[in-house]
């Protein structure tokens, strides 16, 4: 068991040679693949890999390393020869640099160069197919902040690669508020302008490399100007993109700013190439909860974070925007509802129309994403809305069911750590509940015999933050609740211990 009171001011897990760990050791990642100063451990069990072609035969110590202050926290002594398996992993080639090359996370690299008044920046990522990857500058000089960041998030489309110029307002998807857009928005919605010009783009072995260009001060006056003379503060990130091809929450970021010389001496180099995994990895998602309840007639909807890896995404195949919906307590239950029986929905799900964070009128609809409201018309009218809006005169749909927010949240700790929790159970002791005064918004609806037998409830403004009720003519034996699934089970078990006797 590991534990680690985070109390470096610098301090990485660092091996290398010798009698004794020192500054001449090379970093590697922790258990997460970050590159950050090291957080708070408590007794825990982490994995770590060694990076590119690098073996246990090929260091002598593995140290607890503060490089700033060249202290060693702790450290163990690698035997000779020591007895372990062979790796199962695949070294790929190193991905050719620019000139200059920083490792950024165990899945992404950094590589650029500046010539003339243009700066020529190539990603490469580890990631799946759906996956963006995205930098720029920190809304911050001195925090890794997404308010105020402006950003490029880089792609491939099929076989085009995309380098989308944003800008970031809010912490959410880009949505329309009032009649003006926020969030995280491509500069073109904004008034702004897109310069970056994508060069190259190419994805082999799982990875993407994707290179652009752009000036060093963009013909944008939103954009931020990229010095040579001083250091930039940047951010980087990877996450997936949804649907309509727009980025949804990222699942890796960093701690800590990246104070970025442009123009380093002698250039850098700390990329190492990537590694393949020949084993398929094990995907740890939470059982999806279900209410299947004959009684039921009242639901209360709250908001809450949607759980990372084994939360929503891996319950649903997903990407999520960061909130989801909480149905009676419970992260995106799947909901068995019978035709003909009137139901209530109490919803908490913020009724601000000003946030585009926290602004979450409930709907039911037909399809599986939700966000009318950012729909293209095109999709609009081939999308059914069930309940939770009114028409006008002139077809537009308003929602009706925004209510005070109710918000589930974190006490505190890093959301990069939601995928340790084993289940949604301790997910959910790690969360904090805090309401805003007000009475719920109300919404009362009846399936009837035109519904389909599956529906979905969402937000009316955000999409992927709900999923499916299941419409039933009847409920069938042994659906009536959870207890009674449990009951007969053992009704079952009892029958057939007393038959077997007979």
């Amino acid at each position: 068991m590991f534990s680690y009171n985070g109390a470096g001011k610098d301090t990485y897990f660092v091996v290398g040679n010798g009698p004794q760990p020192s500054a001449k050791g090379r970093k590697i990642p922790d258990e997460s693949g970050y590159l950050d100063n090291l957080r708070t451990y408590l007794n825990e069990t982490i994995i770590l890999e060694l990076v590119g072609d690098t073996t246990v035969f090929d260091i002598d110590w593995l140290s607890v390393y503060d490089i700033q202050t060249k202290e060693n926290f702790g450290w163990v002594l690698i035997p000779d020869e020591p007895n372990v398996p062979p790796s199962l992993k695949k070294v790929v080639d190193k991905i050719e640099n620019i000139m200059h090359c920083i490792q950024l996370h165990k899945k992404l690299q950094l590589s650029w160069q500046v010539f003339g008044p243009q700066i020529t920046i190539r990603l490469a990522g580890q990631i799946d197919e759906d996956n963006y990857m995205a930098f720029g500058f920190s809304g911050s000089e001195e925090a890794p902040q997404m308010l105020g960041a402006d950003i490029a998030i880089t792609y491939i489309d099929g076989f085009r690669g995309q380098a989308m110029d944003y800008n970031i307002t809010e912490k959410s998807p880009c949505v329309k508020v009032l009649g003006q857009y926020k969030g995280v928005c491509r500069d073109t919605l904004v008034g702004g302008l897109d310069d970056n010009q994508v060069h190259t783009a190419s994805r082999e072995n799982g990875i993407n490399v994707i290179t652009y260009r752009r000036n060093l001060q963009s013909y944008d006056v939103g954009d931020k100007e990229f010095k040579t003379n001083a250091l930039n503060s940047m951010i980087w990130a990877i996450g997936r993109m949804n649907h309509q091809k727009e980025p949804s929450i990222h699942d890796y970021f960093p701690r800590s700013v990246l104070k970025l010389d442009l123009d380093p001496k002698p250039p850098i180099d700390t990329c190492y190439p990537f590694t393949v995994n020949t084993e398929p990895s094990k995907k740890d998602v939470w059982d999806q909860p279900k209410i299947i309840d004959s009684s039921l007639r009242m639901m209360t909807a709250t908001l809450g974070p949607s759980g990372g890896k084994n939360g929503f995404q891996g319950l649903t195949g997903l990407p999520s925007p960061g909130l989801a919906w909480f149905i009676n307590g419970y992260l995106i239950p799947e909901i068995w509802l019978k035709r003909g029986i009137t139901y209530v929905v109490h919803i908490y799900g913020g009724n601000n129309p000003h946030s585009s964070q926290y602004y979450h009128p409930f709907v039911i609809t037909d399809e599986p994403n939700g966000g009318y409201d950012g729909m293209t018309e095109v999709a609009q009218k081939h999308t059914r809305i069930l309940a939770g809006v009114q028409y006008t005169l002139r077809r537009q749909a308003r929602p009706t069911s925004a209510g005070p927010l109710c918000l589930r949240e974190r006490k505190g700790f890093d959301r990069r750590l939601d995928d340790n929790f084993l289940s949604f159970k301790e997910f959910n002791k790690s969360l904090d509940m805090r309401c805003e005064p007000g009475d719920p918004a109300v919404l009362e609806f009846k399936p009837n015999s035109s519904w389909p037998d599956i529906v979905y409830y969402h937000s009316f403004v955000q999409s992927n933050m709900g999923w499916k009720l299941h419409i039933v003519d009847k409920f069938s034996t042994g659906r009536n609740s959870a207890a009674q699934v449990q009951f007969n089970c053992f009704l079952g078990i009892l029958f057939y211990l007393i038959f077997i006797q007979m």
